[in-house]
């Protein structure tokens, strides 16, 4: 079965003012459906693995097929990483986690504060096109990283649950070359519930 682009949770103009209605548009129909159908293609080449899910393409992407694990790793990360990223956000979102992830980031970050802080410095420092992420590993070790281009950490055994796009089509409308100021206005969208419910998932590697 094909993959299909999901539809955004929210209106276009929803996170404003953090995140603009012509940079969703854009970012969501236009960029995120050119990895859907791109990833899609790629596939059609091969049938045989058009019965896994993304994630287990992700997870074992030195098994795809030579001819298209480029495109599926370009592209059905890309998939993965923006799927992920329209549904950890939300309207009147931000403020802070709570309950078992709250004490997960304080075992592993010693606060939110340095979460944040470490997450925010490493998403701005990517060079070029790129991701900052919070992932879960074995064990449950929450580890903040980040990733270039549209790598998934599912790529390196690592389970995403929170994710930044620092890919210029996410913020270069509103923010031009100002990615600080973007990524400090993306801590009001989050939705902790949503990014609180993949942790418990991943614990059970769901």
């Amino acid at each position: 079965m094909a993959f299909e682009l999901p539809p955004l949770p929210y209106a276009y103009n929803a996170l404003e003012p953090y995140i603009d209605e012509m940079t969703m548009r854009l970012h969501h129909d236009k960029h995120h459906a050119t990895y859907v159908n791109n990833l899609n293609a790629a596939l059609a080449k091969h049938p045989e693995l058009q019965p896994e899910s993304l994630a287990e393409l992700l997870r074992n992407i030195n098994a795809v097929p030579e001819d298209i694990r480029t495109a599926v790793r370009n592209h059905g990360g890309g998939h993965a990483n923006h799927t992920l990223f329209w549904e950890i956000m939300k309207p009147q979102g931000g403020g802070e986690p709570v309950g078992a992830l709250a004490e997960a980031i304080n075992r592993a970050c010693g606060s939110f504060a340095r979460l944040k802080e470490d997450l925010s410095q490493k998403a701005i420092a990517v060079f070029g096109s790129g991701w900052g992420w919070l992932s879960v590993g074995p064990g449950g070790a929450l580890r903040v990283h980040s990733a270039p281009n549209q790598d998934s950490p599912l790529m390196e055994g690592w389970m995403p649950i929170l994710g930044v796009d620092v890919w210029e089509h996410a913020y270069y409308l509103k923010y031009q070359n100002r990615r600080a100021d973007y990524v400090a206005a993306w801590w009001n969208t989050l939705n902790w519930e949503n990014v609180a419910q993949r942790y418990e998932r991943a614990l059970k590697g769901l």
